[in-house]
């Protein structure tokens, strides 16, 4: 069969990076399964295995080598895919045939390997991570003093600036790194716990020397670049610490696809747009169409991953005593696609935020109808300094601003809130001093101060010396 006579998951076709790819690619998994053979055999050795030397040489000189039709011949023949890569290994390292494995159970791979990769993911979104908030970073600065209609309930509400806006998606980010560095930072690995987590082959296989065994699990923990194993273990480590990193990974993808719902909704005001390329379709039909479809395929991918977050708990909820096998094909669809599917959106969200489109004067035009309105209470005080009574003050600019209100509905070109009032003989305060009033920045209150001091106090100390991650073409 071609790639094209079978199925093929999106995430490797059109959207995860290479380098998650290969993270999660057969190669990688298996190469660390042999590593960690490799780590065991050199801990059993030193601390007394009569493991030969000439075997932990044969396994170094083949960590990488795999003969991945040998090991489908002994996975078709034995049913088991841990001990149809022991019998391959073995093959290449004859010489430590015999003492690969010794005293281990399928766990001891597969779930070092899995947490393994997991610490490897998120530092891959760490970068990717820094890589959004560094161009969002840029574009908050550049935009700070430009005021913007606010939206509360998507309604019209008190003015902000386009660059604070900014802010809000980078403060979702931030709260994000943090979130992954804890866990990468406290993730354990499961070390050495035997088959069923109670050591029992290690320390036969050490003559009942329990500080021997234990010795073993530092060693392994610190070979593998682990500060901690977890302390105790059924013949697998608790899935609860998959519910733990996917709740982060979720938790990116809900602060990106919160992004692309407020983008989405700006570019259908007009106000900012997704990038469009110069042959780029919108649409098979309507020709005239610039359709946000990045800002869509970022939320399209998000409610994937989110609906994996629960997943992992439900696996955890239902691991009777020391394990149960119903979690294994499961996780393995579940955690490479939660972090292929995040990554996805991070690459697609930072080439959004770089080539973001902004249209100051569509901004000017939506914040102009609204404005008068939002200069009701500076109106209110100016006229009782006037004389006016303040209900008295206050009925007249609710009746002016409800006219105004549904002249604009009914096609007006401009809000004539002001005029309105002008032309009202009781009305006390002149036309020139209402519209004196009128000046965007006044309303935004500290908005272009926070930029400043949410970047230099927040966000530069977080990149400071950060590795940001390559910049990814986007796929179709």
């Amino acid at each position: 069969m071609t790639s094209h006579d079978r199925y093929t998951s999106p995430l490797s076709e059109r959207y995860a990076s290479g380098a998650m790819l290969a993270l999660w690619s057969p190669a990688t998994r298996y190469g660390l399964w042999r590593r960690l053979w490799l780590a065991l055999a050199e801990a059993e050795q030193a601390l007394g295995v009569a493991i030969p030397d000439a075997a932990i040489a044969q396994m170094r000189d083949h960590l990488d080598d795999i003969d991945f039709d040998a090991v489908a011949a002994y996975e078709r023949r034995y049913r088991h895919d841990v001990m149809a890569h022991v019998h391959a290994f073995g093959d290449a390292a004859p010489a430590a045939r015999k003492f690969i494995h010794l005293g281990a159970t399928s766990a001891y791979v597969t779930d070092n390997t899995d947490l393994i990769l997991m610490r490897r993911g998120l530092d891959l979104l760490r970068g990717k991570l820094v890589t959004v908030l560094r161009s969002l970073g840029e574009f908050a600065r550049r935009w700070r003093d430009v005021p913007t209609l606010g939206s509360t309930h998507l309604q019209a509400a008190q003015p902000t600036t386009v660059g604070k806006r900014a802010t809000l998606w980078m403060q979702d980010l931030v709260l994000d790194v943090a979130e992954l560095d804890h866990r990468r930072g406290t993730l354990p690995c499961r070390g050495v716990k035997g088959t069923t987590g109670t050591q029992a082959s290690f320390l036969e296989l050490f003559g009942g020397d329990h500080e021997r065994v234990r010795e073993l699990d530092r060693r392994v923990t610190a070979a593998i670049g682990f500060a901690a194993s977890i302390p105790v273990s059924g013949q697998t480590y608790t899935r609860k610490l998959d519910a733990a990193v996917l709740d982060v990974v979720a938790g990116i993808a809900a602060s990106a696809a919160k992004f692309s719902g407020d983008l989405r909704v700006l570019q259908a005001h007009g106000e900012i747009e997704e990038p469009f390329e110069e042959e780029q379709i919108g649409s098979s039909a309507m020709a005239y169409k610039r359709n946000p479809m990045r800002s869509e395929r970022i939320a399209s991918l998000a409610r994937f991953v989110l609906s994996l977050e629960p997943n992992a708990n439900q696996t955890h909820s239902v691991q009777f005593f020391e394990r149960t096998l119903d979690d294994s094909a499961n996780r393995r669809l579940a955690i490479p696609e939660s972090f292929l599917a995040a990554d996805a959106i991070l690459v697609i969200m930072e080439n959004v935020v770089g080539g973001l489109e902004v249209h100051p004067a569509r901004i000017a035009r939506r914040l102009a109808d609204e404005l008068p309105f939002m200069a009701t209470e500076a109106l209110i005080i100016r006229a009782v300094q006037a004389g006016m009574d303040r209900q008295e003050a206050h009925e007249h600019i609710r009746k002016a601003s409800i006219a105004a209100a549904r002249a604009l509905k009914d096609g007006a070109a401009t809000n004539d809130m002001l005029d309105r009032l002008a032309a009202d003989p009781a009305w006390p305060v002149p036309a020139p001093e209402m519209r004196s009033l009128l000046d965007p920045l006044a309303f935004t209150g500290r908005a272009r101060s926070q930029v400043g001091e949410f970047l230099a106090e927040v966000v530069e100390p977080l990149l400071a010396g950060a590795a940001a991650a390559e910049r990814e073409e986007v796929r179709v």
